[in-house]
């Protein structure tokens, strides 16, 4: 998928991607070409490959330690700061079955300027779009960070 991305990126400059998990990304690299790597820098450069998350995975929020979805995170942000020079600024998880509140406060500690998810609460979301206020800051429980 990634191989057909970048060729079709680099026939149309209109075109951008947004990439999410890192471990499977850092496999298709290193089976690249220097020239197939040098073509994915200067679209990253030009904001045209984006990466989001970038978590080796994307984690799972309904029951892991948050130690352990710090550390994934970590070694996901590690190899594309390592690689490529990469900060992801944006949160993605769209597929976790829940969302704790660790999660937004850990990627606000990381920096995240927003974070995007998908599962709702079907009564929350009902109730949120009949308040036209689906965009919303997540203000996380922050007790137990000790802050």
């Amino acid at each position: 998928m990634i191989t057909t991305v970048v060729d079709q990126l680099l026939k149309n400059p209109d075109r951008k991607f947004t990439y999410v998990e890192i471990k499977f990304f850092s496999m298709w690299w290193d089976q690249q070409t220097n020239e197939t790597q040098a073509a994915v820098r200067q679209l990253i450069a030009d904001g045209r490959f984006e990466f989001v998350n970038g978590g080796w995975s994307m984690h799972d929020e309904a029951c892991p330690h948050y130690e352990d979805m710090i550390n994934n995170m970590w070694v996901g942000h590690q190899w594309l700061l390592d690689v490529l020079g990469v900060k992801p600024r944006i949160g993605w998880h769209v597929d976790p079955f829940g969302h704790s509140s660790a999660n937004p406060r850990l990627f606000t500690d990381m920096g995240f300027e927003a974070w995007f998810f998908a599962r709702l609460d079907y009564q929350d979301k009902e109730q949120r779009e009949a308040d036209k206020s689906m965009n919303f800051l997540w203000r996380p429980f922050s007790e137990h960070f000790g802050n």
